[in-house]
């Protein structure tokens, strides 16, 4: 395993965070895939014996049953200053007001069982509530000792780069990572938003990075519970897939050529593209081994160009 810090920090992480989506109670209503808390613990354990230090898991996620799971197993398997605990806050009543942040600390701190997050995300840009007020209730709970360090996901970069100006006048804490949405399928945030975030030091932790599994395997679909039955990656992917498969049978063929996976060709070109630790979603512990395997992989400055040349321009996914 590989480290990195988030931004100008202390704070290490390994160069590969667990998702934790995939953890929770399905009766939620959220994902039918989910691990129950003895499948999650076993993801949990082994992401730890391959050096997985990083977990990110959001209030919202499986009506905060990914977080008790996240939670428990931890406990029980490293001492809690041994790991980073990424949630976050947004989707819940008041969004990002600060009436809403402080209490859904509180209530993320209750279900992962700890006194305190290392990595507080604002899951969406906010449009109801003044920057000035969500910036400064983000400030107060850094400052109380329960959170870490403070990130952002999927928005538009002019509204990162107004949070980050808000912050910095008023002597504010300013965010250090940033989670968006960007794979081989999905490269958007190349105009605007990566560039900003290169620029002020920000560490990016890309979401989706194999593009719901399409970049995993030669075919768009699969014969799983997920595949069947993942609405929201559906919306993301499938109106664009007569174009994005001719990326993914490049990611197929460059990955034979190496004798390698494409879950590793796709996740050693978020590497090579400065993206500090892409997000990893799994629910059986091969896919792990699989996706540690990456370090390995070295690509070249043709084999990046032949894996982006045929990328098109998307409709904008996740900062709306």
């Amino acid at each position: 395993m590989e480290y990195t810090k988030l931004g100008n920090t202390d704070i290490e992480v390994s160069k590969l965070c667990m998702g934790c989506m995939s953890f929770g109670d399905p009766a939620s209503n959220m994902h039918a895939w989910t691990l129950n808390p003895e499948e999650t613990e076993k993801i949990i354990k082994k992401s730890l014996d391959l050096g997985i230090n990083f977990f990110d898991t959001a209030n919202c996620y499986s009506a905060g049953t990914s977080e008790e799971y996240l939670g428990r197993a931890l406990k029980n398997n490293i001492a809690r200053d041994k790991v980073v605990i990424a949630t976050k806050v947004y989707f819940n009543e008041g969004h990002l007001s600060k009436e809403a942040i402080p209490r859904e600390v509180e209530g993320s701190l209750k279900r992962l069982g700890t006194d305190y997050i290392d990595l507080l995300i604002i899951h969406r840009f906010d449009y109801t509530t003044p920057i000035e007020e969500t910036m400064e209730a983000l400030d107060k709970v850094v400052k109380s000792g329960k959170v870490r360090a403070i990130g952002a996901s999927a928005m538009y970069g002019y509204q990162f780069l107004k949070m980050q100006y808000v912050a910095e006048k008023n002597n504010w804490t300013k965010f250090v990572s940033m989670q968006n949405h960007y794979n081989l399928l999905y490269r958007e945030d190349e105009r605007e938003l990566i560039p900003i975030c290169d620029d002020m030091n920000i560490s990016r932790t890309s979401y989706s990075p194999l593009a719901g599994g399409r970049l995993s395997r030669p075919t768009w679909s699969a014969d799983t519970l997920r595949s069947k039955t993942d609405k929201a990656a559906a919306n993301k992917y499938d109106s664009t897939k007569d174009m994005d498969m001719e990326i993914v049978k490049r990611v197929d063929e460059l990955a034979k050529k190496k004798n390698v996976s494409m879950t590793q060709i796709a996740l050693a070109w978020q590497l090579a593209k400065g993206v500090a630790s892409p997000i990893i979603g799994v629910t059986k512990e091969k896919y792990l081994d699989d996706a540690v395997g990456t370090f390995h992989v070295k690509l070249s400055k043709e084999d990046m160009d032949y894996l982006e040349e045929l990328y098109v321009p998307h409709k904008v996914v996740g900062a709306l």
